[in-house]
């Protein structure tokens, strides 16, 4: 299985064979699970059974886990003998990604297409307990399919670049959560990432910025800048090394070259493809830029050399192309765009952002790709064949659907991971603002009830987007992705009335948060639910349920700091009475977890509760 995650993951959950029949605690959740009796014994004894090629290749990858992880490997066979893990590798499968897995104390079953049984194996992995000092999977049938077909995250490596092992490790985890998509943010005004032959500035100049704003956007004015030198790019062949690595893992790439805006990083490199006569440098600072493509054939020409490179390294059917945030001043004062605008009879600057985008589709097209843009695109009339990424909340999407366009909701109400976590912002890292807790990302239906069944068809999926402008470190990159990125795993696979956020976060997420920890996953310790009541004699009383498995907490009542030393929580509080005192009475708790992270100090008003 997951090489990368592999090599790090220790599991020691900690629980009886017996609670772990009673949760099932899979991320995301399956559609039937039936509990069974009994314990598969996981040992060197066991054999994997793959009659196919892509069922052997769902085996190796899984003896990669155990193997790293265990220091087993298993002998991987076409007939089963004795106790066996068999891959039943349904090619003809109408349902490509759907699997069911049977766990007997004999045998262990998983049925499916070649996604499917590579998503039955991450079950069986979830699954996996440590007892006596063996390994042991609980007996169980489990019965399940996505309910969406596009399940991705957006990841912006433009505003900060992350390497190629770094994108490895998140290409595990979406693999491990059963996303099939990841969306490459490649180029934006601040950075070109990806190596381009036949523009060789694209990485030696575009790819490189002097420095970057310290703080967030608004702290400093005029901006004060770190002087640090920021950048880097991907080659060729290491762009097809992540593909192939994503496509083993049952996920495809799906990249993104901004146009006709988000564009100044490149005519830093060539201005002769803007619009205005000045120099352009890679910018440090953050927001909407004025450098835009000019609309003229040698702007065209480069466009297609660049596509034509990029759909040579990536195989998948769909081409992101931006087409948001595309300010129209450069082409309003441009002599050749206005002119362009009379000759093709266009209304305006937004319908000229239509023929161009228009353009890049029918390229796009003619090379057997389709073109997906974000919800700016419907400004001026949308392209033919074009798909609609919803992000101003799911207006555009609704729009496009209503015309019969495709469509992934993606509204930053909902799923813009780039958000705080938490309203107290003081004690959270930088970020670009809004507030996105988990309950929040959870609670997203992408099929809007305004549209008719027959428009909901044509919702693709779902999507997160982590822009990386306040996201400089991989612990960064990881706290925000996670746990959110687990409730949108849910999101995207369960539909929406098999979903209970109360199961999730407090039956089934403990745990796989203690594994996240331990495969050195840097994620946020989310808030405890917190509950209160009253005891036999009707004092008040406070219930904290952590959601990370085996972690400590610890409290104060009287309106002070809880840290290390303040009250171990073993139970119910009983909460004071408050006298005459006019100053708020609050619980305040933290939570310790099993490595000994800590997380920041919640703080929950006991008046009104």
């Amino acid at each position: 299985m997951l090489k990368r995650i592999a090599s790090i993951l220790v599991f020691s959950l900690g629980v009886s064979g017996a609670h772990a029949q009673s949760n099932y605690s899979i991320i995301p959740k399956p559609v039937a699970v039936q509990a069974a009796v009994g314990h598969f014994a996981l040992g060197k004894q066991t054999v994997l059974v793959a009659a196919s090629d892509a069922a052997r290749k769902n085996a190796d990858l899984f003896n990669e886990f155990l193997w790293n992880r265990y220091g087993i490997k298993l002998t991987v066979t076409r007939e089963a003998s004795g106790k066996a893990i068999v891959l039943e590798d349904q090619a003809d499968a109408a349902a490509q990604e759907a699997y069911s897995l049977n766990v007997t104390p004999d045998r262990i079953t998983i049925k499916g297409g070649s996604a499917g049984c590579f998503y039955g194996l991450q079950s069986v992995l979830q699954l996996i307990e440590t007892q006596d000092g063996g390994l042991s999977v609980p007996a169980v049938n489990v019965n399940d399919k996505p309910e969406f077909g596009y399940r991705g995250v957006m990841i912006d490596v433009a505003r900060h670049f992350f390497s190629l092992d770094e994108m490895k490790k998140i290409v595990d985890l979406l693999a491990y959560f059963k996303f099939n998509r990841l969306h490459w943010h490649l180029t934006d005004d601040q950075g070109w990432r990806l190596e381009i032959k036949k523009y060789p500035k694209l990485t030696q100049v575009s790819a490189w910025r002097d420095s970057s704003i310290l703080g967030q956007y608004g702290d400093y004015k005029p901006f004060v800048y770190d002087g640090v030198k920021h950048g880097g790019y991907y080659s060729q062949e290491e762009a097809r090394e992540l593909v192939k690595y994503a496509a083993d893992r049952k996920i495809t790439i799906l990249p993104e070259i901004e146009l006709p805006g988000h564009s100044t990083a490149v005519l830093a490199a060539y201005p002769q493809f803007g619009c205005k006569d000045t120099v352009y440098h890679v910018p440090g600072y953050w927001g909407v830029h004025y450098a835009i493509y000019c609309p003229k054939e040698e702007t065209f020409k480069f466009l297609e050399d660049v596509l034509t490179e990029v759909m040579a390294i990536f195989p998948g059917e769909y081409i992101h192309v931006g087409g948001d945030e595309v300010p129209k001043e450069h082409w309003q004062e441009s002599k050749f765009a206005q002119s362009l605008i009379a000759k093709q009879k266009l209304k305006d600057e937004h319908e000229l952002q239509s023929y161009f985008i228009s353009r890049i589709e029918k390229f796009l097209n003619k090379n057997g790709r389709r073109l997906v843009g974000w919800d700016e695109i419907l400004e001026g009339g949308l392209a033919p064949n074009a798909t609609v990424m919803s992000w101003r909340g799911e207006k555009g999407g609704i729009a496009a659907a209503r015309m019969g366009h495709d469509v992934i909701m993606t509204p930053n109400s909902h799923l813009y991971i780039d958000h705080y976590q938490s309203k107290d912002k003081q004690n959270e890292p930088t970020a670009i603002g809004g507030f996105l807790p988990l309950e929040r990302v959870y609670s997203y239906n992408p099929r809007p009830d305004s549209l008719t069944p027959d428009q909901q068809q044509h919702v693709m999926g779902v999507q997160a987007n982590l822009w990386t402008e306040y996201i400089g470190t991989n612990n960064k990159l990881e706290y925000m992705l996670f746990p959110r990125m687990l409730a949108l795993s849910e999101v995207a696979w369960s539909s929406k009335g098999q979903r209970n956020y109360d199961d999730f976060s407090t039956a089934r997420l403990p745990l796989r948060l203690q594994e996240l920890e331990e495969m050195k996953v840097f994620y946020r310790i989310p808030e405890a639910k917190v509950t209160f009541g009253a005891d036999a004699a009707g004092r008040r009383t406070a219930e904290i349920i952590p959601f990370v498995a085996n972690s400590n907490v610890y409290y104060t009542v009287d309106g002070h700091k809880a840290d290390q030393t303040a009250n171990l929580y073993n139970g119910a509080i009983l909460l004071p009475v408050k006298g005459k005192s006019e100053k708020p009475m609050v619980l305040n708790y933290i939570i310790v977890t099993p490595g000994g992270r800590v997380s920041n100090m919640f703080t929950v008003p006991l008046e009104g509760n």
